[in-house]
């Protein structure tokens, strides 16, 4: 999978996604300025409709002559306008869903290519309520800056130019309040952000925890610890609160300015001199009714603007929040011209590897080891001593600080990873499926397997008879993570998926620990291990599943203290032997 590349500040994150669809976006936004021509020419066609009523000599009936001019326009305004509203609408009906997709599964994509360590530190319903905020709130943005801030602009500019055609100082009243009123809103515009942004980080932990413990649901059930749980989220929920509460107060403070200068800029500026004018005689009756309404109208459609303006700090806020998961890069990345992984044997070599975990002592130290093609290995040791790093590293779940790892002379850190990976088949002990039905789950091995193919390998992986028992047969949904299923029956559909996808190289960690022994035995006869043409890699805490390993590891503090067959390591009576001696019930203890 390609990474894909786009901007990492919110400005041309916005702009890269608006211009692959930029015709349509500009179509839409010249149709909200219908609300412009509403609020402006309006009162334009009520001011020549009271010029004619007040100056009009002749005979009432003969006055449609006269009155035609402004009913006409006016007919023909409204017209405009409801095309306008309407063909607006439909375009930004086709505009949204595509601009939001386009934005969400970007991030997606960018997000999975993530490593391993990054999900190991993070909650899922974090990050999901990041991909889920940008598209949502840059639309809400966007929306806002059509529908509101762009139509304001286009109505001061008419405003002004009619304004400019009785009395420029009108048009000098209504730009200067303008101006007054864009310097508080500029003002306050860093404290507001900041304090949207706080909010929405805040707000995110909040969602990543609820989601965590919801998820977690049937250990809150078992411990009886529901009240726990509150308390515990409260925590959270208190931090959000009072951020959320200082974000609010921010705007609040703004308003309150905002509301000061609409009063002396408006109420007191624009009117009094109007009435001063006509006083005077300067004005007539329609344009003292032309100023008096579109004043009042441009005076609206501002304030509304700035009823507005904490909902556009909030969704900024939110958007930097969501941003932040695109901002951070790649710790593991393919080379600029790795090519796909081609296994033929499955021979894999270590060499002079050197690994250790951020803030950790060393795993690995100049590790030298080599499993030929088709060998079928054994890793055992203490919980901690190398067996799963070991794994993660073949996989290039981890970088290595020091050597090189090959598989089949090519060295896995220049190749592509997801060609790696394709080319390994892992059972992992605690799996995990996706809430699919069972043959979606199955087929994840292989995504162009039949059914038949689907039912073969969950024959093979035991897990057929149980299916069929289901009301739904393999169209059963699993519920989240499998939860609907037994922790052996996740196991096996796990199992009878990497059956399916038939890989050169294929890894086992632990992955019948869930299976009781029969079971077990059986799955391992269908599996048939020493008879795959597989390089096979096990972890076993149950010793006796490795005795017809070709070669059994040893591992301890990192190090592979011992190898050889079952026999000759029990022989040795060393390491292995006292592990052997150690197990009860057939399992090694965890120490």
């Amino acid at each position: 999978m390609s990474n894909p590349e786009f901007p990492k500040k919110l400005l041309p994150f916005v702009w890269f996604f608006l211009k692959k669809r930029m015709k349509l976006f500009l179509v839409a936004s010249i149709f909200a300025l219908g609300w412009s021509l509403d609020s402006t020419l309006w009162p334009y066609i009520i001011m020549d409709l009271i010029n004619v009523i007040t100056t009009y000599t002749g005979a009432k009936a003969d006055a449609w002559q006269a009155l035609s001019h402004p009913i006409i326009l006016g007919i023909t305004l409204w017209i405009i306008v409801e095309i306008s509203y309407r063909f607006h609408g439909i375009l930004m009906a086709r505009f949204i869903p595509k601009f939001e997709a386009d934005i969400r599964m970007s991030m997606f994509q960018y997000v999975l290519n993530h490593s391993q360590n990054y999900f190991s530190n993070r909650l899922a319903g974090e990050i999901a309520n990041k991909i889920s905020d940008m598209p949502q709130s840059l639309t809400r943005l966007i929306l806002l800056i059509v529908h509101l801030f762009i139509p304001v602009l286009v109505a001061l500019i008419i405003s002004s130019f009619f304004f400019a055609q009785i009395n420029i100082l009108f048009t000098g009243i209504l730009l200067s309040w303008v101006v007054f009123h864009l310097a508080i809103c500029f003002s306050f515009a860093g404290s507001c952000s900041r304090a949207s942004d706080i909010h929405a980080h805040s707000r995110s932990r909040l969602v990543g925890r609820v989601v965590d413990s919801l998820s977690n649901h049937s250990n809150v059930r078992l411990f009886a610890r529901n009240q726990y749980e509150i308390n515990y989220l409260s925590h959270f929920q208190e931090e959000e609160q009072e951020r959320h509460w200082v974000s609010l107060w921010t705007i609040e403070k703004m308003k309150f300015f905002l509301c000061l200068m609409s009063f002396f800029g408006v109420s007191l500026g624009m009117n009094g001199y109007m009435l001063y004018k006509w006083q005077q005689g300067d004005l007539t009756a329609g344009e003292v009714v032309f100023i008096f309404n579109t004043t009042w109208n441009i005076t609206m459609m501002t304030w509304l603007a700035g009823l507005e303006l904490p909902n556009l700090f909030k969704e900024i806020g939110v958007c930097q929040q969501a941003l932040s998961i695109i901002q951070e890069p790649h710790e593991i990345t393919d080379p600029q011209h790795a090519k796909p992984l081609e296994i033929h044997q499955g021979k894999i070599v270590f060499e002079n590897v050197t690994f250790s975990y951020a803030d950790q002592s060393q795993i690995f130290k100049n590790k030298n080891i080599v499993i030929e093609a088709h060998q079928k290995v054994g890793l055992v040791g203490f919980s901690g001593s190398g067996k799963t790093t070991f794994i993660n590293l073949i996989l290039r779940n981890y970088n290595i600080q020091e050597g090189c790892i090959k598989i089949d002379d090519q060295d896995i850190a220049q190749v592509k990873q997801e060609s790696l990976r394709n080319q390994i088949s892992m059972i992992p002990q605690e799996p995990v499926l996706f809430h699919r039905t069972l043959m979606e789950n199955i087929r994840y091995g292989r995504l162009d397997a039949s059914d038949q193919e689907v039912i073969e390998a969950s024959k093979k992986a035991k897990c057929h008879d149980f299916v069929q028992h289901f009301p739904k047969g393999y169209q059963t949904y699993v519920g989240e993570r499998g939860a609907k299923l037994s922790g052996g029956q996740r196991q096996r559909i796990a199992i009878a998926r990497a059956i399916l996808k038939n890989a050169p190289i294929l890894i086992l960690d632990e992955a019948t620990s869930a299976l009781d022994s029969v079971t077990e035995k059986d799955i391992q006869e269908g599996l048939d291990i020493q008879a795959l043409d597989q390089t096979v890699i096990v972890i076993a805490h149950r010793l006796s599943t490795l005795a017809g390993m070709d070669r059994i590891l040893v591992f301890d503090q990192g190090k592979i203290i011992e190898e050889g067959t079952h026999k000759e390591l029990i022989s040795l009576n060393g390491h292995y032997t006292r592990l052997w001696t150690m197990q009860v019930g057939g399992f090694l203890p965890e120490c």
